[in-house]
């Protein structure tokens, strides 16, 4: 067993148990909670959470129950955009992380709800969570803003107008910058607040984010176009199903995927950067920059 996958296999089990508590406490709605709860027991890589804990333990810092509350909130976001996504309005899918989706299982209205449910809920978690009070109100002034208006919903917004639309490289960037890059953004942002970081490293740190949140959509872009729905959990071939602009598209797939491993590739500059200076182990953010390398591409 390697050190990432023990890492994931100790953390990460704790940040879902601080969901599903919080969720068990203040839900009063129990149809509601269990919707909510099936879209959180439904799994994924947690992509977010695990870059957030691993920028704080690459500083050499505890895992906090407030990193945990943190993380937490942060899935529960994640999460809401993904039941929000798929609902036939949007981007109208049957099938993730393997199930069916959470309208094909409590109908369009739960799965509104269940959404709204968990975006509030992550706010009302951070609100309590067992931080500093300076920390707190910057960590949830970062959270807004990545995961809304200026950030990820504006994103998602973006990406539904250039449906059926023949986008520039520029415009998808700023998409994908936004819908995806936004929240990954704050999960390495946040990991630096939580470990107590110089302005100096956050600035790098969020260098480092922003190669992998785009590196993170060039490569799910190709594995729509590459995979299979049983490898992926969800259904393939969806972005030329909806009329997307993607990376494969604009670029090709040879292009598409030199372009993934530019991105990556800057991802490990930063991390020799930050290792620079002495009090920074790159080697758990590094294993995460290699899970998102797709061999033979």
């Amino acid at each position: 067993m390697d050190n990432m996958q023990q890492f994931q296999e100790k953390y990460l089990s704790e940040i879902e148990a601080v969901i599903v508590r919080f969720l068990e406490e203040h839900t009063s709605d129990q149809t509601l909670k269990d919707s909510m709860l099936y879209s959180i027991h439904a799994g994924g890589k947690r992509i977010r959470p695990l870059l957030l804990t691993a920028t704080v333990a690459s500083f050499h810092k505890s895992m906090t129950l407030g990193v945990y509350q943190t993380a937490a909130a942060l899935e529960m976001i994640h999460t809401y955009s993904l039941i929000h996504d798929d609902l036939p309005a949007m981007d109208d899918d049957a099938l993730r992380r393997g199930k069916p989706t959470n309208h094909k299982v409590y109908g369009e209205a739960l799965a509104i709800l269940a959404g709204d449910g968990l975006l509030t809920a992550a706010f009302q978690l951070l609100s309590l969570a067992d931080l500093e009070p300076d920390k707190k109100i910057l960590l949830l002034q970062q959270l807004s803003h990545t995961a809304g208006t200026a950030g990820m919903v504006a994103g998602q917004a973006a990406d539904i107008q250039g449906e059926n639309q023949q986008l520039t490289l520029d415009e998808l960037i700023s998409i994908h910058e936004r819908k995806t890059g936004e929240l990954i953004r704050f999960a390495v942002i946040a990991g630096g607040i939580l470990a107590d970081q110089t302005e100096e490293i956050i600035q790098l740190l969020d260098q480092f984010a922003r190669h992998m949140g785009l590196a993170f959509q060039i490569r799910d872009d190709l594995l729509d176009v590459t995979s299979t729905t049983e490898v992926l959990g969800k259904i393939v071939h969806r972005d030329d199903a909806l009329a997307k602009s993607t990376y494969p598209a604009l670029l090709g797939l040879d292009g598409a995927s030199g372009a993934l491993k530019d991105e990556l590739n800057q991802a490990y500059a930063v991390l020799d950067e930050l290792s620079s200076y002495g009090h920074f182990d790159q080697s758990l953010l590094a294993s995460v920059v290699k899970q998102f390398e797709i061999r033979g591409k």
